[in-house]
Parts: C-alpha cells; structure tokens; sequence
C-alpha cells in the first residue's frame, strides 16, 4: 500500500501504512556461533527478525499521517503518565468547584452526597471509555475527542456543537472569573495604600477582562500540548491548593450567625422538580475535562508492547483521586460552613470574602484569589489547544504544509481576542452553571457509552451491551430534563442579562 501524504479530514482517523524495511533491525556483527549455522539458518532467523519487528508494530503499526507532526496536539509525542496527571487534574479542577455547594441547597445532605458519588463513578467510567477507545481499531489512533465522536457516531453536527462549545466555552468563562478575581486580589494586596486603591477602582471589569485576555495570548504561544505540561502542573497545584484553603478556612472560622439547613419551602410539583433538576446540572458542571482525555492520550508514545493507555489510565486515577479530595471536602465543608446563605454568584470565594473578610489573614485571602487567577490562566490553555489544533487543521489542508510560527501565533492571538469580546459580550455566563452543565453532560456521560457500542461492537443483550445502552439513553434523558430545568430557574428566579456590561466584582 503506498503512503498517503494527502491531508486527513477530521471524519477519518489517523491512517498508517505498513512500512516493512523500517522495522527490520540491522543486521548484528557475525559471531562465532552464527559462523558455524547453516545456509538455511541465516535466511530463516532474518525473516524470524522481519516477522518480529512488523508485528511489534502491528495494530498501531507504521507511520502516521505526516499531517499529524505539523498539528498542536500530535506534534510531540513523548508524554507519560506524570504529564498525563498534570494535564487532567488543570482541566479536571477549576472554578465551577466553587459553585457546588450550590446544589446541596436543594438536594439536602443525603441526596446531595449520593448523587455527587454518583456522578463521580460515572463519568470515571466514561474516562475509562474512552481511554480504551483511543487505539480500539487496528492501526488508528484517535486522537481528538471529535475525530472519535464523527467516526463513531456518523455525525458532524452532534460531535462537533458541544466539543467545540465546551472548549470555546470554557475559554469565556475563564476569562470572566479569572478577570475578575485578578480585581479582588489587586483590592486585598493593595488595601490601605490610597493612591494604588483608587487606580484599581477606577478601572472598569472590560479592562481587566483584558489583561487576562492578554496574558492568556502571551501564554498561548507555547507551541504543543506537551509544551504546556509545566504550565498544567502549576494550574494543577493552584487549584488543588485553593480548593484545599477555601473549604479549610471556612470549616475552621465556624459557621455565620443564622446559617440554616433546613429544606427550602415547598414547591408546586414542577417546580421543585426543576429546581432538583438544576442542582443536578451544577454537579455534572463541577466535573469537565472528557473532551480532552483523548488529546492528552494522544501525546503519549505507543506500541504493542507498551500501549498508552496503560500510563495514560494511570495518570488518569491518580489526577482523579486528587480530584476526589477537592470535590467532596468542597461541597460537604462548604455547606456545612455557610448552609443557604452561600452566593449564587461567586460560590465558595465570595462566601469566604463576606463572612470570614475581617476574622481571617488578608495573606489567605489573597492567596486564595491569586491561586485562582492562576488556575484559570493555565486552564485556558489546556481547553484552547483543542481551538488552535482545529484552525491548524484547515491551514494545513489547504495547503499542505505546517503552519509557520507567525501565524500560529495569529491564529492564538485571534482566538483569544475572540473570547475576549464574547466574555465582554456574555458577562453572565458564570450564573449559567446547571444550564451549562446540562448542554456538557453527553460530551462526558453519554456520547462514550454509544461510541464504545458503535466501535467495539460487544455482543448484542451482554453486560456491557445493556450497560452503555443503558447510561448513554440516561446520559441524553438527563441532559435534556437538566435543561429544562435550568431554563426554569432562570425564568423563575430571574438573571440579570446584561449585555456588553459587565459588574464590577468586589469583595462583598
């Protein structure tokens, strides 16, 4: 078969040739013992080598698809285990953890415990999925999440509205709370000192929206996914950091005066059933990052022998044992600390600013705005590269050609100034937790239960036949009531939509 050298579309995974002569090792020194074989020894002992060396490569065989070494996310391939946990805890942890005692609100102690335990086992199994997804097919690697999605599930719309929503999305949300913490931390470090106080007031939420936007693109430039593990290893300590200091201090101050745990009224049947339904979206909304196992994965060297997902699985349970450590201590010491009287707008950070802001070190205080600045940065990063990779791919293409450093660096500057302006556009979007958690959950619950059936095709009525039928139709089921419900809320309690008007964020 001849090598093709003509662009890949997305649809198609990643196609290798068999390249014989390449495998063949080179023939060794002559020694004494070889000298004393027979004629018929030396040909059949080269074809045992031939042999050898084509089937350690054989199932993920030969070469890849030259495209694959001018993109972002495939062009380094020497990642491990270590990266793969940098990377998944940054995109595993982030802001949306704040907002979780959101739900035990109308939840209640119980509920809310098993169904956080709940949604934590289920998407770990999806992880598992996919993991074992990306080298399913002999002589493929499917390493984007949306070259999976489009071969499995046959539809281009399907894949590629909630990838590409997830990660431009993410990328919006980033810069509103990143640009807007970075206002507080300047208002913490710089209390007491007038001059600097004032200048910090007087700047409005679109100019600091634009300096993370800025440092975002500065950031941004780092070539590859591999490049950025020292970057997903500082946003990986931030945030476990900042989640481990904001629950600690908030357990160990004590509970405000008039903190309740009692249910909330009683609702007409839909109506609670919503507000339930919207809990449940802030839950699936606290857990993100499926859409970039595949990515992360696909940055991994890989052969017979040593198939990558073997460390990317372990990178994988470790990052997400840490998560676990985060996620829980988050929702139940949060709620235990502020009950009913945490904000919908700010979660966690702003409960710690309005009740603890004069009882507690303006150091902790301030670390814990700037650890979250840090991580959204970083985080930023990791769910872009997907965005870059995309913009790439079409340049190359059409052209045939790697991309050159010039535009590369365009193509992240314009993507940035993009979610820049959408960011000032929908200052809102953070109030939008179980709306947005709803529209993401078949990206992490659903859409790798149907892409197993479809590719590994297990017999039909066995275990893991029902099984992903099973949590796949819940998966969409579930995405669909969470909206609803979401929309309900916003409806019933009211949002304040303010178009190219962002608030200023303070520290009340």
């Amino acid at each position: 078969m001849e090598k093709n050298l003509s662009p890949v579309p997305w649809s198609t995974p990643e196609i290798r040739t068999p390249v014989v002569a390449a495998s063949v090792p080179a023939t060794p020194l002559a020694s004494p013992l070889a000298l004393m074989m027979t004629p018929l020894a030396s040909p059949v002992k080269k074809a045992l080598s031939t042999m050898q060396g084509c089937l350690e490569e054989v199932g993920h065989f030969t070469r890849l698809n030259p495209q694959e070494d001018w993109l972002p996310i495939t062009e380094s391939r020497n990642g491990n285990s270590y990266y793969a946990a940098f990377h998944a805890l940054s995109s595993g942890i982030g802001a949306q953890v704040l907002v979780l005692p959101l739900a035990f609100i109308v939840l209640g102690w119980t509920w809310g415990i098993i169904c956080l335990s709940l949604v934590f086992v289920w998407q770990l199994y999806t992880l598992w999925l996919l993991i074992q997804l990306h080298e399913a097919v002999p002589g493929t690697r499917y390493s984007r999440y949306l070259q999976l999605s489009m071969a499995a599930l046959r539809g281009k719309l399907l894949a590629l509205f909630p990838t590409m929503y997830l990660s431009g999305g993410t990328c919006v949300t980033l810069i509103i709370i990143g640009g807007g913490t970075m206002k507080i931390f300047f208002q913490i470090a710089c209390e007491g000192t007038a001059s600097l106080s004032s200048i910090i007031i007087q700047l409005s939420p679109v100019e600091w929206y634009l300096v993370f936007a800025c440092l975002a693109a500065v950031l941004s430039q780092l070539p590859n996914l591999n490049s950025i593990a020292g970057v997903s290893l500082i946003g990986a300590v931030s945030a476990v950091t900042y989640c481990t200091l904001i629950w600690v201090v908030s357990v160990i101050r004590g509970r405000p005066n008039g903190v309740s745990y009692s249910p909330i009224e009683p609702k007409p049947d839909w109506a609670g059933l919503y507000s339930i339904f919207n809990a449940l979206g802030i839950i699936a909304f606290a857990f993100r990052g499926h859409n970039l196992v595949l990515e992360i994965q696909g940055t991994m060297p890989s052969s017979i022998k040593h198939p990558s997902r073997v460390p990317m699985w372990k990178g994988v349970r470790f990052s997400y044992l840490i998560i676990a450590l985060c996620l829980f201590p988050m929702a139940i010491g949060g709620y235990w600390a502020y009950g009913h009287s945490i904000p919908s707008n700010g979660g966690m950070l702003r409960a710690l600013y309005r009740y603890h802001r004069h009882d507690t070190s303006k150091v902790l205080l301030g670390l814990a705005s700037l650890l979250v600045v840090l991580n959204s940065l970083t985080s930023f990063q990791i769910y872009a590269m997907p965005v870059f990779d995309n913009l790439e791919f079409r340049y190359t293409s059409n052209t045939n050609k790697p991309c050159p450093w010039w535009l590369r660096s365009c193509f992240r500057i314009f993507f940035a100034s993009l979610a820049f302006f959408i960011s000032v556009a929908f200052p809102f979007l953070p109030s939008l937790a179980g709306l947005i958690g709803g529209i993401a959950l078949p990206v992490t619950s659903a859409y790798p239960c149907f892409m197993w059936i479809m590719i590994k095709k297990p017999p039909k009525y066995s275990g893991m036949w029902w099984l992903n039928w099973a949590l796949g139709c819940l998966g969409v089921i579930l995405s669909i009531l969470l909206v609803f419900g979401a929309v309900w809320t916003i409806v019933a309690r009211g949002i304040e939509v303010n178009f190219f008007k962002p608030h200023s964020e303070d520290m009340d």
